[in-house]
């Protein structure tokens, strides 16, 4: 596809862009309503289901199981920005759609790509006017962080974490009310924090059925190991998602060319995020999920300048279909 060329919001399946890119709808257009943007911190003592973990340095290959490391750990507590953007359109006393993004900004720097982006999405209607909560991770990073605890963990606690520690303090906070129709709710992240948007959905349908994964870790990264789900997230695609019947989420995903492979001392085979990705678009398609898969050329992991040109499509796309 040419520069600036995204897959068509309508459409569903495999799709390749790049490898030249264009900002699209990312500024602020004059005359256009602009949502307020707030930030407050959340404290670890604030939380019953994290109470905070690190590790000093990095963790060893279990001799006796190499799908997973040892790792030593130390509690440490946390805190953390939480960012909410409420549109203009906003009335108090509604139930407002939800979009929860993992990896939110830190406090006194909040990044405005996607507020603006919902501006403008909104103004032309083609989303609806949501409110987006974006959670700045916990620190640190994969195995033995508790960044890593939270996004890597293949089971409903963070999605819970959300539910009853983060969102009530919003609603408290600034006045706004969550819709719990699963059908308004979305979650969005990249790397991890884009593993953990899928989880949420996966593990609890009845609050999320939309999501939004940039090179999603897909991978086995699951620490501590759990012999239920021995793959970590890499076991969405080998066996969950496979051996389950199909759940009412509709999923956009994104990877890069250039995406991350065998990062740490694990050579389990389960490390490769192309593979992974690919692996679960072509899962996602034979289980009849509603879901649109982009691989971008000339893109790495994250990769700023393929969100910066996909992210009002991914956001049109995944709301398809929405009705108060």
């Amino acid at each position: 596809m040419g520069a600036g060329t995204n897959a068509p919001a309508d459409r569903n399946g495999d799709f390749e862009i790049g490898p030249d890119y264009e900002t699209r709808d990312a500024s602020p257009v004059e005359g256009r309503p602009q949502g307020a943007v707030r930030q407050f911190v959340m404290d670890s003592t604030d939380s019953k289901l994290y109470p905070g973990i690190a590790r000093d340095v990095f963790g060893t290959v279990d001799p006796d199981n190499p799908r997973t490391l040892i790792v030593k750990t130390h509690a440490e507590p946390w805190r953390r920005a939480i960012t909410v953007y409420v549109p203009a359109q906003y009335r108090r006393g509604t139930k407002a759609p939800l979009l929860v993004v993992n990896d939110g900004p830190a406090l006194g720097d909040p990044d405005m790509m996607l507020p603006h982006v919902l501006d403008n999405l909104i103004y032309e209607h083609r989303v609806p006017a949501m409110i987006a909560v974006m959670i700045q991770n916990g620190g640190g990073d994969a195995q033995g962080s508790e960044r890593g605890l939270e996004y890597d963990t293949v089971s409903g606690k963070y999605a819970e974490f959300i539910e009853h520690e983060v969102l009530p303090q919003v609603e408290s906070h600034y006045h706004v009310e969550f819709t719990h129709d699963p059908n308004g709710r979305a979650a969005m992240g990249c790397s991890s924090g884009a593993a953990a948007a899928f989880t949420m959905a996966w593990f609890h349908p009845e609050w999320y059925h939309r999501v939004i994964s940039y090179s999603g870790t897909f991978v086995n990264q699951q620490w501590p190991f759990n012999a239920a789900n021995p793959g970590g997230a890499w076991d969405y695609h080998e066996t969950i998602i496979p051996d389950a019947r199909p759940k009412p989420i509709r999923m956009w995903m994104e990877a890069g060319d250039r995406d991350l492979l065998n990062p740490n001392v694990m050579r389990d085979g389960m490390h490769d995020w192309v593979i992974a990705n690919h692996r679960m678009a072509a899962v996602l398609e034979e289980k009849g999920y509603q879901y649109q898969y982009v691989f971008a050329l000339d893109a790495g992991h994250c990769e700023r300048k393929v969100q910066e040109q996909t992210l009002p499509e991914a956001l049109q796309w995944v709301w398809q279909g929405y009705k108060p």
